[in-house]
């Protein structure tokens, strides 16, 4: 029996979050400096994202590079600076500390929005905004357990790059960003062939790297903005939630690891995701409301 769009999109989404769960435990087993690390995962990832586009757009690949504009190198910025922090943070700070920061990119964005985009601001949202504050709070109240302050800050940082790129893409809806994700990996090549020392990497870890590339990254971007399109965007918002849960999991559970992020993480992150479910069901139930009825 086949899959409806709206099935696909949910299992490509959920499938996309679980992907990109997996970072921080690869990360984890990789033992070479952040900056190498940064290398091979750009390198793979463009691989794995420049294949894609030329086996689905063909010929007009090229075109979607030249006409993504401004607001594809802000996206490719917002990504780069992204992927680029997540990595270092992980040296930094317990994996749990950096996703349920991150977490919090879609309140963040909304409050973007309102005052960019002049999007309305509801007592909901200003509520929930509040309330992620409240939760990366107690976060980054118990330094010793979260991590370092340049852990912390750069968590805070993916998150605003994130919603940052959130925006933009809602702004120019019009533009194919998936040439963005392929520049901003290109950046990391880049920056990790100047920094890194890619030919040190033995066989086990090139493995690693490979999945951490072309796996968590390049294909988790192209499960996610394949089903997304398939599903309303808050159901989209709530599934790419399952990453910041499993992630910290992952860690905890792995028996040469058992990362424990502290009662303070797992408080403020669950405060955090919980104002992200309340604010994304509340948009949900508002434009179920204002919909046109369909006849």
């Amino acid at each position: 029996m086949a899959w409806s769009p709206h099935t696909r999109g949910v299992v490509l989404v959920a499938g996309a979050a679980i992907v990109w769960s997996t970072g921080g435990l690869i990360v984890r087993h990789v033992d070479e400096s952040e900056w190498t690390i940064v290398f091979w995962r750009g390198a793979f990832a463009v691989l794995t994202l420049v294949t894609y586009l030329a086996i689905r757009d063909g010929r007009n690949a090229v075109a979607l590079f030249r006409n993504m504009g401004w607001p594809g190198l802000g996206v490719a910025a917002c990504f780069g600076a992204a992927s680029l922090s997540f990595v270092i943070a992980l040296q930094h700070a317990s994996v749990a500390t950096i996703l349920f920061i991150q977490s919090a990119a879609p309140l963040v964005a909304g409050g973007l929005a309102w005052l960019w985009l002049k999007e309305r601001m509801t007592w909901v949202k200003a509520a929930t905004m509040f309330a992620a504050l409240v939760g990366v709070g107690i976060i980054v109240s118990d330094k010793q357990a979260t991590g370092d302050p340049l852990g912390i800050a750069l968590s805070v940082l993916i998150m605003i790059v994130f919603a940052l790129a959130t925006v933009l893409v809602r702004r120019y809806s019009h533009i194919r960003m998936a040439p963005a994700t392929c520049l901003s990996a290109l950046w990391l090549v880049a920056v990790g062939a100047v920094m890194g020392t890619p030919a040190s990497v033995d066989g086990t870890e090139l493995g690693l790297l490979f999945l951490f590339g072309a796996c968590q990254l390049g294909i988790g971007f192209i499960l996610f903005t394949t089903g997304a399109r398939l599903i309303p965007a808050g159901e989209a918002i709530l599934l790419s939630l399952l990453e910041s849960i499993l992630a910290p999991i992952w860690v905890w559970a792995w028996p040469t690891l058992h990362e424990y992020p502290g009662d303070h993480a797992v408080v403020g992150g669950a405060i955090v995701i919980a104002a992200v479910i309340w604010n994304t069901l509340s948009e949900m139930r508002h434009i179920k409301r204002i919909a046109p009825p369909v006849e």
